[in-house]
């Protein structure tokens, strides 16, 4: 007796993230070219522009980590924007409102990048392995 089935019906995993000292090289390699490349351009005094970049790669990094990088990551990212992105270039300071909240801007955008990716996991996850899709389809 034949039986027929569909050969992409078995459960695949979800996919591991990656760990924590690749993704925090990552930010450290990702965070230097930025600013050098902010340095260039003429950005030493503007730290927005530089933030908000930071912050996009810390969210880019966020995707492919686990949640416990994401402090880390948003460090790494503090530490190149406070040295090298407000003047005097390599001297790291504190203002405890400004970097307070860039600290927090970089923290919120890896924890969203690494909240995002587990959705979107999740989801996918759920879909290949329910039977008949998802509930309130066209096969109830």
């Amino acid at each position: 007796m034949i039986e027929w089935a569909r050969l992409s019906s078995g459960a695949r995993a979800v996919p591991e993230p990656m760990g924590t000292p690749y993704v925090w090289s990552a930010a450290f390699v990702g965070a230097l070219v930025m600013m050098v490349v902010f340095t260039l351009l003429g950005g030493i005094g503007r730290p927005t522009p530089a933030l908000v970049a930071l912050s996009v790669l810390a969210a880019l990094l966020g995707l492919c980590a686990r949640f416990v990088a994401a402090p880390g990551t948003a460090v790494l990212c503090w530490l190149f924007l406070n040295g090298f992105g407000i003047p005097p270039a390599g001297t790291l300071s504190w203002a405890g409102d400004r970097d307070g909240f860039w600290l927090a801007c970089l923290l919120t955008a890896a924890l969203s990048g690494t909240a995002v990716a587990r959705v979107v996991n999740a989801r996918a996850a759920y879909r290949r392995i329910t039977p008949h899709g998802p509930a309130g389809g066209p096969f109830i």
